[in-house]
């Protein structure tokens, strides 16, 4: 390495302190006459939030991808996107177009000259929601997705997003900007493109504490192969120099300790767990860097990103001592009490690399989850292991030439070398720990999805009268506010876990949708309105997605609802061997919709954290096979298949699920097996059904949600509340024609 660790942090850990969380909520915005066309977004959904513990949106999995246009006029599989509307772009267009002049006489600047920048969604901790400060991505191209990679070179700028965002990317990128639709065949990988646009030997520049280790590595070795060179850029983000005092302050908002009440189990004794993996693993301490892990492990919950809670900081846990790295502003005297009674020291977030460098020089055997893990702490470790070693050497050097006895000279340099510094590359034991979820934990997440169900009643009571009876023109980010407003009134509520969808007749085909007050639709009775929708509360984090239409629905929209709902049901019902991989029973959740040549675009369940993440790993279920973690009880997933006809309607129908120990007539050499225990308890509308397709037993399954609906929210509601879910929840006959 070029720099010590040390000279690395300054100028990036400096940039940290100016980084901010997002303020705010939906704007207030007037009632509209007319719809309009769809505009974005939503949250990850294609994921298994991890699938396999990260995002699809994340960097690793874009390099993976390739895809081609969906335009069939398109070269090269990539589309020139198009402005939404002209007169709301020209301001933008000039606005970015001045960033990648300003970005691009960077490159010269640089440390080594590079001759192309990539810049991902990422924050230093692999985060799928992120502070406003770390939205670079967002503020050099403009799209506001969740997912995506945007390349600039001296000449191209092109920007990479998954099959969520297609639409949206396609209305706010500007005409500078080239659209390659990821995930379909034919749109060359981004480290491909590089290698096409480059001329041989260039540079690739990165931020390396935005990137993982292995995202990387791999990134490193695909452009090599081209004679590429991929730098890594440690004096500064190229991105921020352009930013510069337009960039959101620094989160300090104070961190809270999670009740013992909610978590289950102490920092004590999750730390002894955590100890005992390690030495099994032969290892003697361990970096964690997931915002989310970090918060589970230590019982704390922050405030720091928007719908998570969560703070950003940093981990080291040893044998005997566990330190974290975080702004002590946001430490009160309750938590560090909280912290002391576990041995749990405070330091401030930008010292971590100088404690890496401290575990090499003592010789650590150091636990490092490189698909989570920057690629600049990896290095730090690696080079001052690297300097211990140098330094052994020139000692054993010195020791050979006052004994002449080589052959014990070279065993002891052995037995130095051997109690040196180690890295040990394996998956962080937190992620699967987290995963299971204790009894405290899961009785939270009931409770919370409970209170859940009773606001969704009162707000979809609200809305059928304000749509249908009183014929009021509401805009989707008017009923989205409607819907934050009466969720807060629940007892414990703290946030949503991610933004509301709420996407009106064309609105609802944008898998990731976010209404926008200038933009958005009327949510009316000529349309199907999709809306996923979820809350934060003390005790639990809620994911719900229902589809409904106000008037009356065409046959083919009741025939794709009909066979979503299928699909839904057929997975709710799987029965299947511990430790199955979701991607296993994806294709019973999309076997009715392949019976039509029908399918969706994301994939069919991802992992929900215990009043955490809405989205988590390492479980899923999804149609992409390389995540082989097996589901085991304790688990939380969606079942949300869904399908979506471009520029006309979406359909989802979303429960989260336990996966739960089940009683079979036979265990197959003595195999455990599962099955799944609802925790979604809104009624799913039954007009939308085309009672042709249905079969009895699919009925029966129908009619017993409605039941245990009515059974457990009924006494939580009153007034209209309670008759729009007692008409809601009405048995469904076979022979029914409503």
């Amino acid at each position: 390495m070029e720099a010590s660790a040390a000279v690395w942090a300054r100028p990036y850990l400096s940039a940290w302190r100016s980084c901010t969380r997002i303020q705010g909520r939906a704007c207030q915005v007037r009632r509209y006459a007319t719809a309009s066309s769809f505009l974005p977004e939503k949250r990850d959904l294609g994921r298994s939030s991890g699938e396999a513990k990260r995002s699809m949106g994340t960097w690793q999995q874009q390099l993976r991808f390739t895809a081609r246009s969906m335009n069939a006029g398109s070269s090269e599989g990539a589309v020139l996107a198009r402005p939404s509307s002209p007169g709301g772009r020209n301001k933008q267009k000039e606005s970015v177009d001045g960033k990648l002049s300003a970005l691009r006489q960077l490159f010269d600047k640089a440390r080594v000259k590079i001759d192309a920048y990539i810049i991902p969604s990422q924050d230093p901790h692999q985060s799928e929601f992120i502070a406003e400060c770390f939205m670079r991505r967002v503020f050099i191209s403009g799209f506001t997705g969740s997912a995506g990679t945007a390349v600039v070179t001296e000449d191209k700028a092109a920007l990479w997003t998954d099959g969520r965002y297609f639409l949206q990317a396609e209305n706010q990128l500007g005409p500078d900007w080239i659209l390659m639709r990821a995930g379909t065949a034919g749109v060359p990988t981004i480290s491909e493109w590089l290698t096409d646009v480059l001329s041989s030997g260039s540079n690739v520049g990165i931020d390396p504490f935005l990137f993982s280790s292995d995202a990387a590595e791999e990134l490193k070795q695909t452009l090599s192969r081209k004679d590429h060179k991929l730098v890594y850029i440690y004096d500064g983000n190229l991105v921020d120099e352009i930013w510069k005092d337009e960039r959101p302050k620094s989160p300090t908002a104070p961190v809270r300790v999670h009740d013992m009440k909610y978590a289950g189990s102490d920092v004590s004794s999750k730390l002894s767990s955590l100890r005992s993996n390690l030495i099994e693993a032969g290892a003697n301490a361990i970096v964690i860097s997931m915002l989310d892990e970090v918060a589970w492990l230590l019982n704390l919950r922050g405030n720091d990103v928007p719908h998570s809670p969560v703070a950003y900081a940093y981990l080291i846990v040893e044998l005997d001592l566990a330190t974290l790295f975080i702004d002590n502003l946001k430490i009160t005297p309750g938590v560090m009490a909280h912290l002391t009674s576990s041995n749990v020291v405070v330091k401030p977030y930008e010292t971590l690399l100088s404690q890496i460098t401290r575990l090499a020089e003592n010789g650590a055997k150091l636990l490092l989850d490189t698909s989570s893990i920057s690629v600049a702490i990896v290095n730090a470790f690696n080079s001052a292991s690297n300097d211990y070693y140098e330094r052994l050497t020139k000692q054993s050097k010195r020791k050979s030439t006052k004994d002449s006895n080589m052959k014990l000279q070279e065993g002891n340099s052995l037995d130095i070398e051997m109690e040196g510094p180690v890295a040990i590359h394996r998956s962080s034991p937190v992620a699967h720990a987290k995963a299971i979820k204790n009894e405290a934990e899961l009785d939270g997440m009931r409770q919370a999805h409970l209170r859940d169900a009773a606001a969704l009643a009162e707000f979809w009571s609200w809305l059928e009268t304000k749509v249908v009876h009183e014929k009021v023109l509401l805009t989707e980010v008017e009923v989205a506010e409607k819907l934050l407003e009466i969720r807060a009134k629940q007892a414990g509520f703290l946030d949503t876990s991610f933004d509301t969808i709420s996407g009106s007749g064309a609105n609802g085909a944008i898998i990731h949708y976010r209404a926008e007050p200038d933009t958005c639709n009327i949510v009316d009775d000529k349309n199907l309105f999709l809306l996923d929708s979820g809350g934060q509360y003390v005790d639990g984090t809620t994911d719900i997605t229902r589809t409904v239409h106000f008037g009356e629905p065409t046959s083919r929209q009741r025939e794709c609802f009909t066979r979503v709902l299928q699909g839904h049901i057929a997975l709710d019902q799987a029965r299947f061997p511990e430790n199955t991989p979701g991607f296993v029973l994806d294709v019973l959740a999309r076997s009715s919709l392949w019976k039509i040549g029908l399918d969706y675009r994301h994939g069919t369940g991802h992992g929900v954290g215990a009043a955490l993440n809405v989205h988590e790993g390492p479980q899923g279920i999804s149609y992409r096979y390389e995540n082989t973690t097996g589901l085991q009880g304790g688990m939380i997933v969606s079942n949300e298949p869904g399908y979506y006809e471009d520029r006309s309607f979406g359909i989802r129908i979303e429960n989260l699920l336990v996966v739960r120990e089940v009683e079979t007539p036979n265990r197959f050499g003595g195999i455990t097996y599962l099955g799944f225990e609802k925790l979604t308890f809104v009624p799913i509308q039954s007009k939308l059904l085309d009672l042709s397709l249905v079969s009895a037993a699919e009925i029966e399954w129908l009619n017993d949600y409605h039941l245990e609906v009515w059974e457990k929210v009924s006494p939580l509601v009153d007034g209209d509340a309670r008759e729009w879910l007692w008409k809601n929840t009405r048995p469904v006959s076979k022979h029914c024609t409503t």
